[in-house]
């Protein structure tokens, strides 16, 4: 292990152990526990038929961004890491206009949940610190389920394409997807979207493993699933009492953030 890589491993130890001294004051000691934290997070009085009217639209304008980035590279000789790159960004643009367009459009969308605040980027890095732990275990033992089961566990494709990453600008074009579209198009989605209008329908463990599920389904990884719906409950939960989705975008960003830090030095994750 190089040096990199040593420091890489003991920062991380450092979150994690900082992470679980945050998440017992915070959440998990007999104080925490019996502190009654307010639910900050409203109630989304929206009808089925619209609820049904926001997913076709982010659905269709997903579709129509992917339709769009594969005519322009129709203009384009590049290499297909690129190619992919290209088509993530404009898939992601698609949701995020699409999600745009029914906010704007919607009458029953509360801007509360949208403000950003000042306290939102330390709110979202304890977020982080509190899931980077319980996400980190579950990982780990997931992983060994399945080479106990003996499913083969082959890398998932962008993680692949970061660690063969050549050209500095599609570097720095792959941490910008992973840490600014996707965080802002994959929480508006799946938690202000998903989890925020099925809280008060479903009961609370539905409400929250549903979208969870979903949002690890979306990356096609069977080795990251387990691991991903454990944050995405976290997600959720802090969301719910937060009552505000930026904090959990920061932390969602920080996580992959995170992520690309240490397959850049050389840590296994």
């Amino acid at each position: 292990m190089s040096a990199t890589s040593r420091a890489a491993f003991a920062a991380e130890i450092i979150l994690l152990l900082g992470g679980l001294l945050l998440a017992w004051r915070e959440a998990l000691s007999p104080a925490a526990r019996a502190r009654q934290t307010p639910v900050r997070l409203s109630e989304w009085p929206l009808p089925v038929a619209d609820f049904l009217r926001f997913l076709l639209i982010v659905v269709c304008a997903t579709l129509a961004g992917n339709l769009a980035g594969t005519l322009v590279l129709k203009l384009w000789s590049i290499g297909t890491d690129t190619r992919a790159m290209v088509l993530t960004a404009f898939s992601q643009a698609g949701m995020l206009a699409g999600i745009g367009f029914f906010k704007a459009s919607a009458e029953r969308v509360a801007p509360r949940d949208f403000a950003v605040t000042p306290g939102d980027l330390a709110a979202g890095g304890a977020i982080f610190l509190v899931a980077l732990p319980f996400v980190t275990a579950t990982n780990a033992g997931w992983l060994w389920l399945l080479k106990t089961c003996g499913v083969e566990l082959p890398k998932q494709e962008l993680v692949d394409m970061f660690l063969h990453a050549r050209a500095p600008a599609l570097l720095a074009f792959m941490i910008l997807l992973a840490t600014v579209t996707a965080p802002l198009s994959e929480e508006l989605l799946f938690r202000a979207g998903f989890f925020r209008y099925l809280r008060t329908r479903l009961p609370r463990w539905a409400a929250l493993l549903g979208p969870a599920c979903l949002f690890a389904a979306l990356h096609q990884h069977v080795a990251s699933f387990l691991p991903l719906v454990v944050l995405g409950i976290i997600f959720s939960l802090a969301y719910e009492r937060t009552g505000r989705v930026a904090p959990v975008i920061v932390a969602h960003a920080c996580f992959n953030l995170n992520t690309i830090v240490l397959l850049l030095c050389g840590v296994g994750v």
